[in-house]
């Protein structure tokens, strides 16, 4: 495996995620400010996570210009884009975090008012102070480098010498996919026991809620972990200095990094056709002027409809329906 063959693998997946990923950011960006008429937890949150994809898709074109090519853009530009692809992948995996939990706690908890818009946004506004700041040691990756002409690549001895930036970033991520698997897994059961109430109810025998948190759950999976893993094992034969498999390990993380960048292709694809359907049953209920219900059944149509949406008045109708049951409230980015 050589170097021009790394570089058709990064024009294989990056140009694909570029041409398609701009076009479905704007149309989901043009759905959130003028489609959606009441904004709650699930948009606070979808927001923040277009806009960490939109920073990927501003870096790309230049990591794809910087590989195994002299960078001639200046070393304070390097890292700026450099910082850009690190805080949209951390970015990514916290932001899905914050939407499991959200979802779970809108199920299990769906009447004691634990979340609300600003708890979302000050928990956004935390996420990207610390993403930011912690950025900041990308600008000192090529610190003492004697390969400081190049980008994305060749960091100084000294960088890879902080074993404590390996640590935290293995750490956030693993945390964070316990976390993401803990969620699925309670809400899968949470909707199996819902189906098993009412094992006549068309909406609640679909199963395409349960399919979608999988689907999510998988993407997350695939597309983190073989990074995650090639740092691991570069870092570790790095530091040991097993020179005779270094160059191969390079190779496997950029195609690692390239992998994870198809987080965010899969989640312009979500979210856009999400909001589209939103718009679509939104129409349908202010037709039908059904979310008056009070009803245990009623309950639990919202609940399979807010998996496949983000209905507007979800959280407001659940508000009228003091029944003591296990769903309500919406979810997002499912």
């Amino acid at each position: 495996m050589n170097d021009t063959w790394v570089k058709s693998v990064q024009f294989g997946f990056y140009i694909p995620i570029l041409a398609a990923g701009f076009p479905l950011n704007v149309a989901a960006l043009w759905q959130l400010f003028f489609h959606v008429r009441r904004w709650n937890e699930s948009t606070v949150y979808l927001l923040n996570l277009i806009i960490s994809d939109c920073l990927l898709l501003f870096a790309l074109p230049f990591k794809i210009m910087a590989y195994g090519q002299k960078w001639n853009l200046g070393r304070f530009a390097c890292s700026l884009f450099e910082s850009l692809v690190y805080v949209n992948m951390y970015g990514s995996i916290l932001l899905s975090v914050c939407i499991s939990v959200d979802r779970y706690v809108a199920l299990q908890f769906p009447f004691q008012r634990l979340r609300s818009k600003r708890k979302a946004a000050l928990v956004c506004a935390v996420m990207w102070m610390l993403l930011f700041g912690f950025s900041c040691t990308v600008y000192d990756l090529h610190e003492d480098s004697i390969n400081a002409s190049f980008c994305f690549q060749n960091f100084s001895n000294h960088t890879w010498k902080k074993q404590w930036i390996v640590v935290c970033v293995e750490c956030v991520f693993w945390g964070s996919t316990v976390v993401m698997v803990l969620c699925s897994v309670l809400v899968i059961k949470i909707l199996h026991d819902l189906r098993k109430r009412n094992p006549n109810d068309a909406k609640l025998r679909n199963n395409k809620s349960v399919k979608i948190v999988l689907s999510n759950l998988v993407v997350f999976l695939l597309c983190f972990i073989p990074y995650h893993i090639a740092v691991l094992i570069y870092f570790y034969v790095k530091l040991n200095e097993h020179n005779y498999v270094i160059d191969g390990l390079r190779k496997f993380v950029h195609i690692s990094l390239c992998v994870s960048s198809v987080n965010c292709l899969a989640d312009a694809v979500c979210y856009y056709f999400i909001l589209k359907e939103n718009l679509q049953i939104a129409q349908q209920d202010a037709r039908a002027n059904t979310l008056t219900q009070s009803t245990h059944l009623s309950a639990a149509h919202t609940l399979i409809q807010s998996i496949h949406t983000y209905p507007e008045n979800a959280h407001s109708s659940t508000a009228h329906t003091e029944t003591h049951t296990k769903c309500g409230g919406e979810l997002c980015k499912i």
